[in-house]
Order: C-alpha cells, then sequence, then structure tokens
C-alpha cells in the first residue's frame, strides 16, 4: 500500500512540473497504463475461473483402443496380436473422451474354376468407445459382412462388441458384455493389418470360430514379470441349434452353434481362462481353454448331458526381421451319442473330436518410412471331423480326411495400418480349392 502511495505522489509531483504542452501526452499514458492494468486483471480472472476445468480434463484420458484400431501403430507384444501384427495406440488429444475406431476388409479369390471367381466386401467395422474417467470405458463395435443386407442377400450386421471395462487397479482389470474370447492369436486382434494372408486361417476359422464373442463377466491380469491372465464365465454354444443336413456343420462344429449374443440360452453357462508370457522381448507362449456344457437344459434334447471342451496353445518369435508363429487347437464334444442316433441317415453328425495346427514364417524383406514389403508362408492341417462316436461306425460314418493347406504371399503396408495383400493357396485333399486371392485391408 505504502508503495502504491509513493508512486501514486510520484505521478502527480511529475505532472504538476511538466510543461503545459507535454501534460496531455502524460494524460494519454496514464490512461493507457490503467487500461493495460484492467486487460491484465481480466485475463487473470478467467484463468482462474478456467483452472477446475482445466484440471478436470487432465483426468480423462482418451479411450483405450480396441486391437489395432486406431490412428498411430506400434510394434506390439500383446498375446492377441499374430504375426505380422502391428496394435495402435492412441493419437488422440488427451481431452477426447469419446472416440470412433474401425477396420475393413475387401478380397477377390479365383478358384481355378473361373466360373467360381468372385469379390466382395468381407466387412466394414464401426466402433464407438468413451472413457468415463481413468478406469471405466465403453467399447462397441457394429459389423457390416458382405456389403449389402438384405432378405434376398448374403450381407449380415451384427455387434460384434459391446461391453464395460473397469480398471480395478494397475494390474486387474473387469469387463462385462459381449466381449472376445481370448483364446488363440486371431480371434482378439483379427484386423486385416494384424495378420498374414487375405483370408483368415483355417485353424482359428474353422476349429476355433472368429469372431467369437459370448456375453459373459471376464477378469484380465497381468504382473510384473511378464505374464497375463484371462478368466471369465460366459454363454457358450447351443447344440440345439446343429442341422445335421446342413454343411455349415462340417465347415465349422462351433460356427454352426455359436449364439452371437442373440437370445442366447443360458441354461448352461461356460468358464473360461487363458494364460500368456511376454516377459522375453519378442516372445509369447501361451494357451488356454473354455468348457461347458451344450444342451442348454432344452427338456427335449436327446443328449442333456452333451459338453464343449476346447484347448490351445500357441508360441511367437520375432527375432530381429523374422516373425514365427505356431497354433494346435482341439475341440471335443462329449455325451452326444443320443443325439446322434437320431440323425442316423444325415451326412453331418456331431463330431466328438475336431482339431488343427499351423506354423507360419514371416519376413520384412524391405522397408522404407511408412512402407514395408512382409512375404510369409504358411503351412496348417486341420480336420472339422477327426473321430465320430463308435456308435455311429455301424451305420457307415467314419472320420473325415485331414486337410493340409499350403498359403504363400506377401503383404505390402502402405501405412502400419493400410496393407495390400496377395497369396495362394494349395490344398493337398481338394485340389479344386486351389486358389489365388488378393485383398486389401485397413484399420483406424
Amino acid at each position: 500500500m505504502m508503495k502504491k502511495t509513493a508512486l501514486a505522489l510520484a505521478l502527480a509531483a511529475a505532472f504538476a512540473s511538466a510543461p503545459a504542452f507535454a501534460q496531455e501526452d502524460l494524460r494519454a499514458e496514464m490512461r493507457a497504463l490503467r487500461e493495460e492494468v484492467q486487460r491484465l486483471r481480466a485475463e487473470l480472472d478467467a484463468v482462474k475461473a478456467a483452472a477446475p476445468a482445466a484440471r478436470s480434463a487432465q483426468v480423462a484420458t482418451p479411450i483405450a483402443p480396441a486391437p489395432a484400431s486406431a490412428q498411430t501403430a506400434v510394434a506390439s507384444t500383446s498375446p492377441t496380436s499374430p504375426a505380422g501384427a502391428t496394435v495402435a495406440a492412441s493419437a488422440e488429444p488427451a481431452e477426447s473422451a469419446t472416440r470412433l475406431f474401425g477396420y475393413g476388409e475387401i478380397s477377390f479369390s479365383r478358384p481355378q474354376d473361373a466360373a467360381q471367381a468372385q469379390a466382395t466386401v468381407g466387412r466394414v467395422v464401426l466402433g464407438l468407445g468413451h472413457q468415463f474417467n481413468e478406469r471405466t470405458k465403453i467399447v462397441t463395435e457394429l459389423e457390416v459382412e458382405n456389403a449389402v443386407v438384405s432378405a434376398d442377400d448374403q450381407g449380415e450386421v451384427a455387434i460384434e462388441q459391446a461391453y464395460v471395462e473397469h480398471q480395478i487397479n494397475d494390474g486387474l482389470a473387469v469387463k462385462a458384455g459381449l466381449y472376445l474370447i481370448p483364446l488363440g492369436y486371431l480371434n482378439e486382434s483379427h484386423e486385416p493389418p494384424n495378420y498374414f494372408g487375405v483370408k483368415r486361417n483355417f485353424v482359428e476359422t474353422a476349429i476355433i470360430p472368429t469372431t467369437w464373442r459370448e456375453i459373459g463377466i471376464g477378469l484380465t491380469g497381468n504382473t510384473d514379470f511378464g505374464l497375463r491372465w484371462d478368466a471369465g464365465v460366459t454363454t457358450g454354444f447351443d447344440l440345439t441349434k446343429w442341422d445335421a443336413t446342413d454343411a455349415e456343420a462340417l465347415e465349422s462344429p462351433l460356427g454352426a452353434v455359436h449364439q452371437e449374443g442373440q437370445f442366447a440360452k443360458a441354461g448352461n453357462l461356460a468358464l473360461y481362462g487363458a494364460l500368456n508370457y511376454n516377459g522375453q522381448p519378442g516372445l509369447n507362449v501361451g494357451g488356454g481353454v473354455f468348457i461347458g456344457d451344450v444342451a442348454q437344459k432344452q427338456p427335449d434334447f436327446a443328449s442333456p448331458n452333451a459338453r464343449l471342451t476346447l484347448a490351445e496353445a500357441h508360441a511367437r518369435w520375432t527375432p530381429g526381421n523374422w516373425d514365427l508363429s505356431a497354433l494346435y487347437a482341439i475341440g471335443s464334444f462329449s455325451n452326444v451319442e443320443q443325439f446322434n442316433l437320431t440323425q442316423v441317415g444325415n451326412p453331418y453328425p456331431v463330431p466328438k473330436r475336431f482339431d488343427g495346427w499351423y506354423a507360419q514364417a514371416g519376413y520384412k524383406a524391405w522397408a522404407q518410412g511408412d512402407y514395408a514389403l512382409l512375404p510369409f508362408v504358411r503351412y496348417g492341417q486341420f480336420n472339422t471331423a477327426r473321430k465320430y462316436d463308435d456308435a455311429l461306425a455301424q451305420f457307415g460314418y467314419a472320420a473325415q480326411p485331414t486337410e493340409a493347406v499350403v498359403t504363400a504371399g506377401a503383404s505390402f503396408k502402405l501405412h502400419p495400418q493400410v496393407v495390400l495383400k496377395a497369396d495362394y493357396q494349395w490344398f493337398r485333399e481338394n485340389s479344386s480349392r486351389d486358389m489365388f486371392n488378393l485383398g486389401i485391408g485397413f484399420a483406424y
């Protein structure tokens, strides 16, 4: 206060002693000084008023991306990122709590019979997520398959995911809703830039269905030494949907009885568990199991104690430019003999066992900026009906032959999340299925 008084007295004295021609200039300067002080005070008040909102904005972090669905891709050691994969980190500003993501693929396939060649927009998926705070988020995805959906078309619209996830602490999270089951490499990370080949491999489509989701509740934990674990309780498969006259039952036994969250029968629930070790750079080793009764307590079903068990083991190693991976999966239906006996005469009874495996090698042959060329080769075997119940033998049912497939080709990445693909597939048992494939894939 004394300093302000002294300053005022000094200014007054200077003004009084100033010549008449200078007094007007001094008045103008004093008015400008007063206006500047008032402006600075107004800015200071505005900063103080905005401070609480700024602190609130810092709490809201961007929604964690679905696998490989974001703008900036980084190398991943996630067990859900298969050969050739990149998992994206969010590039959105920190103040944005809602984000859009998605992926899509377009393909052309030309088998030996040129009349069977076709091109299709295999799928386009739109995802929307929201981060309520640093611990709680939702993730939703809407999928459209094969371009057109109507009563006369083969397209499909489906909810691929819709769940709430809450981070309990740094090493433990819980999710509830419709979400992907963490078995194998492809099911959780099935975006086109994340896998080699125009089409998803046969083992992780015919044996482990994809995209496989269930309604339930699950826990995910991570340890300091690189071990991720998953466990949960969900809806399961519905064997009462089995159609022994439909070839889809032979193409993918579990795909034929998958409920997909649509009025899913829940008389019997299922359990799953998975482990993945990522403690060494470039190495992932893991496996998982899914088990549950599948008769869904339907009163007229001939095999009320029918049960499914599906297990898999996988490994991936990425030394230098190499990307090496392998996976084995085995499924079995038990206590289904009585149901199969009611289906005698139909071509596709429920198998007792189905299984498959593949080994794959990819190599980053060239890279410059965002561009990259990655040739690969994959050898796989699968059998969707390796064994039937012994009671069916007397009716002429025998195990199906094991199909072996060699797939060789390359991915050319225009960007880590935009890829052009080409490959050729050779089938051992049914060479008429040999085909050339081209594809475009993207994720954001």
